[in-house]
């Protein structure tokens, strides 16, 4: 990625067919039928097995850290899955499973592949891109050495703190250390994805967990506020002093947020590592800088300043992100963004019954074979046979198609006055 913020780190591609290679190891006939953690361990110690012999300058695997590493993902992934409202209902529980363990086994082997030296340095810059400009209160003084010395106090204690929270998520012992290089690469991964949780905040909106450990530890406060995990979860009560914590309400949120859909976080950095992907295929290394931008939470003042923006410059330079993400939402990769906006066809693309009988009304004979091709599953150039039109025009049929959904969905759609 030939771009102004190649320090952050983004895995398109690479994860993505990792991902995909784990998928297609699954006979179909079987891919309807939930697992449980032992048998969904044994595929993924299989995988991991596989895909740890191909790299030649890591040390061999061992295979009771390998199966134990298995066991962990395998647990998380049952766990979530069984834990989602969205999972139970897609009426493929082991599709989900397959995907979700897919990627985690993706994202632990893109550091095991890195090797323990390049794999911390990999993930020390990643949380210093997010972290660094956090790290000292806004406006002052603070030379780019001093602000240095305090982003790698920050994030050694926030490597504590990931640890000791890998260990109570994986019920491991209170003194565990990861020992092997696929451990720490599993502990990385994990680091990574914890840096990145999204907590609800009191005045509204969220902010990745790693971006409040900073803002906190740059007003000097605690880098952890020992917290009764139990107590958090319970709902609010109007005589205690818990109330006013501003960390417990923080962890209450991310727990309930956790609760309402765990599947959500997984559809959403798919979205973003497959949007980064086509830009950058696209040849649009600045929209990524501008994404990544947003995605930190960066003001448009701020996103000039970095970017070297003038005003004329950033309009257009929003005019053609938002072109591409319209394209990229209602054509390159429409199902997978649909699916984590809940708008898929399963689901009447998001419309309630009376909008969905309202927009069928608008189609054309035409477009609604269309949309009963898409519904079938069949390819564009099946659907493009059928229907004796090109495969440019199914695209461009389909794209229309999206569109007026959208309209239906947000209250926007204006009938022709004829």
């Amino acid at each position: 990625m030939n771009s102004k913020l190649s320090n952050f780190s983004f895995e398109t591609q690479e994860v993505l067919a990792d991902s995909a290679t784990f998928n297609h190891e699954f006979p179909e006939q079987e891919q309807g039928l939930e697992m449980n953690v032992e048998t969904l361990a044994d595929h993924i110690a299989m995988e991991l097995k596989n895909r740890t012999q191909l790299v030649t300058r890591v040390e061999a695997v061992h295979p009771a850290s390998l199966q134990m590493v298995a066991m962990r993902i395998a647990a998380e992934v049952v766990r979530i899955c069984r834990s989602s409202a969205r999972i139970q209902r897609s009426g493929c529980v082991r599709c989900w499973q397959i995907s979700l363990a897919g990627h985690r086994i993706a994202k632990c082997l893109k550091y095991y592949n890195l090797g323990s030296k390049q794999a911390r340095i990999e993930l020390h810059s990643t949380l210093g891109a997010i972290a660094y400009r956090y790290i000292a209160p806004m406006r002052s003084p603070v030379s780019f050495q001093i602000r240095s010395n305090l982003l790698e106090d920050f994030l050694q204690s926030f490597y504590i703190e990931s640890l000791t929270v890998f260990r109570r998520e994986h019920q491991l012992a209170e003194n565990y250390t990861p020992r092997t290089t696929l451990e720490l690469a599993e502990y990385m991964a994990f680091t990574e994805q914890y840096a990145r949780r999204r907590i609800t905040l009191k005045r509204g909106g969220a902010q990745q967990l790693l971006v409040l450990r900073a803002q906190g530890f740059a007003r000097r406060q605690p880098a952890e506020t020992t917290l009764d995990m139990e107590l958090a979860a319970e709902p609010p009560r109007d005589d205690g002093e818990l109330n006013r914590c501003q960390a417990m309400q923080q962890v209450r949120a991310a727990m309930v947020l956790e609760a309402i859909d765990p599947a959500e976080g997984f559809l959403r950095d798919r979205v973003i590592e497959e949007l980064v992907d086509y830009l950058q295929s696209n040849g649009q290394p600045d929209c990524i800088d501008y994404l990544i931008l947003k995605l930190q939470d960066f003001s448009a003042p701020e996103i000039d300043d970095i970017l070297g923006l003038e005003a004329r410059q950033r309009d257009y330079l929003q005019q053609r992100f938002k072109y591409h993400v319209e394209k990229f939402a209602k054509a390159h990769q429409w199902q997978l963004v649909h699916q984590w906006l809940g708008a898929d066809l399963e689901d009447n693309l998001g419309l309630n019954e009376k909008q969905w009988q309202a927009f069928c009304q608008q189609l054309q004979p035409q477009q609604q074979r269309l949309l009963q091709l898409k519904r079938a599953n069949q390819s564009e150039y099946a659907i493009a046979q059928t229907l004796q039109w090109t495969t440019k025009q199914v695209q461009r049929q389909w794209f229309q198609l999206l569109e007026l959904a959208w309209q239906f969905r947000n209250g926007t759609f204006k009938p022709k006055v004829s």
